[in-house]
């Protein structure tokens, strides 16, 4: 009995000294992108590739060296029906061209995880969950979330940014104007008021949170980088595209 009591005095003691150590970053960010059956291989593609040159950008490695610490965690996230969200990237500390460069290769090298319909709230849920993994600490928690379409899977976007907000986390959106999506999903990508609109109303939430938006796949990098500068600095940024504040 005084060993096994012992040995759980260890352990939690363990933990606790585990969760002291934990590496303090600047910000903990959560990159989740839509890769649902709207999405053709083409624009899935400049998908992947706007994130590996945005990570690699001078104006975004300039941001995370401008921070207090100098260093940002990124999990990068593709998500798509209720159930199917998969870690492409886990955790990983970003404070150079190396680190960024790693992170870049592997969003490019990794295979397309799915091609279902759209669940915002399940993928704003899933990457919720994945901030008890980051083995970071941060003053700020941010989901980054891309799409083409509104939320019809799973349970109401509303609420999963809702709970999202409650932890302290912000919800920030990129709204992608997709004018002939795959299998002719018009109506999904082209909701009564806009996709912009849908995002700022359904999506985006939290102190500063925004939702900027680009009319097709191949700005898809350059806005990227304005929206990283922007969640990495906690700065505004006045953009060449339309971006709405919250």
């Amino acid at each position: 009995m005084r060993l096994a009591t012992l040995l759980l005095t260890g352990i939690l003691l363990l933990a606790g000294a585990t969760a002291a150590w934990a590496e303090p970053v600047d910000l903990q960010l959560i990159l989740a992108a839509d890769v649902s059956r709207s999405i053709d291989n083409d624009e899935f593609q400049l998908q992947r590739r706007g994130y590996a040159a945005a990570l690699q950008d001078p104006r975004v490695l300039g941001a995370i060296r401008s921070g207090a610490i100098g260093a940002i965690a990124i999990s990068f996230i593709e998500w798509s029906s209720v159930g199917e969200q998969k870690v492409v990237v886990d955790w990983t500390v970003i404070r150079d061209d190396e680190s960024a460069a790693v992170v870049g290769d592997q969003i490019q090298k990794a295979e397309r995880s799915y091609i279902g319909h759209t669940s915002i709230s399940d993928a704003v849920d899933y990457a919720v969950a994945q901030f008890e993994k980051s083995g970071v600490t941060s003053a700020r928690r941010v989901i980054d979330v891309s799409g083409d379409g509104t939320n019809n899977s799973g349970r109401p976007v509303e609420a999963a940014r809702d709970d999202a907000v409650a932890r302290g986390i912000v919800i920030n959106g990129l709204a992608i104007i997709n004018l002939n999506p795959n299998f002719g999903y018009t109506a999904h990508t082209q909701p009564p008021g806009g996709l912009p609109n849908y995002y700022k109303t359904n999506v985006i939430g939290g102190p500063g949170s925004f939702m900027l938006q680009i009319d097709d796949f191949h700005s898809f990098a350059d806005a990227m980088v304005q929206k990283l500068v922007t969640e990495i600095s906690a700065a505004p940024l006045v953009p060449k595209s339309q971006l709405a504040l919250h």
